[in-house]
């Protein structure tokens, strides 16, 4: 029997249409357009008014699905990456499968910040590496200005909405998913983090005003582990499947600060050709950053190409995913 892998199969993405650009912001903050772009290479980002991250999931999914010609009906496992879901529960995962008519799938959410999405790619791949299942849809979705706060000016210039979505089906040629290296470390906890509205510190008046439901972030703290952590461990599997910079096609990396883009890249030895980009138009949206870069980027990857996902997010949790390209579309 040949081996199976789990290849990503088709992507799709949603922004919400309403943008907030940096010079907006700067009427609500003491910043500037020179300030947010020279720290982190953001211009503007999308920002959803009106629903939650299950609707943004939602319009992402239905659009893959129409466009892969594909029954709600046939997919059988749903996994959401999300720090912003619907409600603590149910599942964001639960509310996407009835808003799509996805009856016949179970599934579940999955938290790990911005590495999210990466996690949950590599959760999913096992469901269709063991043969268990055909299609599996993972998701990345974070609706983040609802847990931004607009009086903090060294956060609310950073995050953005959006959604992105991968099908994940069975190969049989050696392409899709064929290494993952995924960490964590609790103790980092402290330096990003949403403090309350959880078990260790419910929801009370008290809480509300001290603003504690936002995004709280030690930029310094977050920045050192950050650098230093992501681009190891895309290096890190780039020698353990002796891949060199020229192997590599792309570096799909976390959308989170160009300066962080940049240190990864130059660590595999990658030139900025090879490497995704869109933090300029969206921001970072937790998430949803990797495969709103796949999506992005979907019409020049070519069957066969090595891709190598990397992500940083709060945990703190990080890693990288080595991919093979499994079409050309």
């Amino acid at each position: 029997m040949k081996k199976i892998s789990a290849a990503i199969t088709g992507v799709h993405g949603f922004v919400p249409k309403d943008i907030l650009s940096n010079e907006d912001l700067s009427k609500i903050v003491d910043t500037s357009d020179e300030w947010i772009l020279s720290r982190t290479g953001i211009k503007e980002r999308r920002i959803m008014k009106d629903g939650a991250s299950s609707d943004m999931a939602m319009e992402a999914v239905n659009a893959l699905l129409r466009k892969k010609n594909i029954d709600p009906l046939e997919i059988e496992l749903v996994i959401v990456g999300t720090v912003t879901p619907d409600h603590p529960f149910p599942s964001t995962a639960n509310v996407l499968c009835d808003k799509t008519g996805m009856k016949n799938a179970w599934g579940f959410d999955l938290n790990a910040a911005c590495s999210g999405f990466l996690f949950a790619l590599s959760t999913g791949a096992q469901f269709i590496e063991t043969g268990k299942y055909k299609k599996v849809l993972v998701v990345g979705v974070d609706k983040m200005t609802s847990i931004v706060d607009y009086q903090d000016r060294t956060t609310c210039v950073i995050f953005g909405d959006g959604a992105g979505v991968v099908l994940l089906e069975p190969n049989e040629e050696g392409l899709g998913i064929q290494d993952f290296i995924l960490r964590s470390d609790g103790s980092g906890r402290e330096f990003l983090v949403q403090p309350a509205g959880g078990s260790a510190m419910p929801p009370s008046h008290e809480t509300i005003d001290q603003r504690m439901h936002y995004v709280k972030q030690e930029g310094k703290q977050v920045y050192k582990f950050a650098v230093t952590n992501m681009a190891e461990v895309s290096a890190e599997i780039m020698e353990k499947n002796n891949l060199t910079s020229d192997d590599v096609a792309w570096l799909v990396p976390h959308q989170a600060n160009l300066r962080i883009i940049d240190a990864t890249a130059n660590r595999m030895g990658l030139p900025s050709e090879k490497v995704m980009i869109n933090i300029q138009k969206y921001g970072n949206t937790t998430a949803g950053t990797l495969p709103l870069c796949l999506w992005d980027y979907e019409s020049q990857l070519k069957k066969g190409d090595n891709i190598i996902l990397s992500a940083f997010g709060g945990g703190f949790t990080w890693g990288a995913v080595y991919i093979k390209w499994a079409y050309n579309s």
